[in-house]
């Protein structure tokens, strides 16, 4: 009887797994046709098909064509990526260190990249590094370089939760104030172009990205995925008890805690400072399906995903014609669902 409560209480949640990634597919598929110009579902299908045959580039619909397959459909499937993917690395940032108000931005990885795309932007222009790949090389370069020190100095006092945190809230607050000095004496039009860039934005997107993003946060959740059930154990006992079961907690917080930090820094190289899904999707997933992480983890990439998408297709249309950075909307619209969730269920976050 216990056995079949479980398979069946098991079955339930791939189930909503199963419901949230149709939704996410037949939003993307209904985004797409919602634009400056108009575009029929059936005309979707179509330019992809002609793209699969290698024909989108002709006939009559051409234009109309190049807008889904080269504008829209690598914008969706960015903002499907870059949610997942940071909805994921939030929900392992949580188990490792088990703090729910943790995220990748906590290490700092948000501020580190800022920093190194407001120096590239303010003085490589002119020079080779002058365009988008720059940007993305030098935000992710400085990312790499936070994590690495923040894993560097907690292992000096003992890769703890508590040190990776406040080794991580420190690190932020100083890249943050470089960033802020750059700012300060950075020229007019270049403060400008740093701003808009931490505002976190899908507007840059292409297939590369998609590609590259896509490759990078399967690797990470596959990494996450075969680590579940020792998971499973560190999110909820502490490192005696976790060691006891066959656990070593230091090992699984570096290289679970680093693929965190490597889908991050990947991921707002090419998008911009987008963090509060990386917190607020954790939990949801958390309260709907709970915490094994065989269940708990796919379903916060669906989550992370789902939430993206809505929310860059809403800055897209609030403002009409002016779109508001993704960035921006995820907080209006997760904030307040985060305020729901704790006075709901306040006490889970004891």
């Amino acid at each position: 009887m216990l056995e079949q409560a479980y398979h069946e209480k098991n079955r339930r949640k791939w189930l909503m797994i199963a419901a949230g990634i149709v939704f996410t597919l037949a939003a993307a598929y209904v985004f797409t046709t919602i634009g400056m110009r108009e575009v029929s579902p059936a005309q979707t299908i179509a330019a992809i098909e002609q793209w699969a045959d290698g024909a989108a580039g002709s006939g009559a619909d051409a234009a109309t064509n190049k807008i889904i397959l080269l504008l829209r459909l690598p914008r969706i499937l960015l903002a499907i990526v870059a949610g997942a993917g940071l909805a994921l690395a939030g929900a392992l940032m949580q188990s490792i260190t088990r703090n729910y108000l943790v995220s990748p931005f906590t290490l700092g990885i948000s501020s580190a990249a800022a920093l190194g795309a407001s120096i590239c932007i303010v003085f490589a222009a002119g020079t080779a590094l002058d365009t988008d790949i720059g940007i993305i090389l030098s935000a992710f370069t400085l990312s790499c370089v936070c994590g690495a020190l923040v894993y560097g100095i907690a292992q000096r006092a003992g890769l703890t939760p508590t040190t990776l945190v406040l080794v991580g809230i420190a690190l932020n607050y100083f890249f943050s104030a470089l960033t802020a000095t750059l700012e300060f004496f950075a020229q007019e039009h270049k403060l400008a172009a740093v701003i808009q860039w931490t505002f976190g934005s899908l507007h840059r997107a292409s297939w590369d990205y998609v590609v590259i993003g896509a490759v990078i946060v399967a690797a990470g959740f596959l990494i996450a995925m075969f680590f579940c059930l020792p998971l499973n154990v560190m999110a909820t006992s502490d490192d005696e008890t976790a060691v006891s079961l066959g656990v070593n907690p230091a090992r699984l917080r570096t290289v679970v805690g680093l693929a965190a930090v490597f889908m991050t820094a990947a991921i707002i190289s090419f998008t911009g400072v987008i963090g509060f899904v990386g917190l607020i999707a954790p939990h949801m997933a958390r309260f709907l399906i709970g915490t094994d992480h065989r269940f708990y983890l796919p379903f916060t990439c669906v989550l992370g995903a789902a939430l993206l998408l809505v929310s860059d297709t809403v800055g897209k249309l609030i403002l009409y014609p002016v779109t508001v950075p993704v960035g921006i909307v995820i907080s209006f619209f997760g904030v307040p669902l985060f305020i729901h969730l704790i006075l709901r269920r306040g006490k889970e976050f004891e």
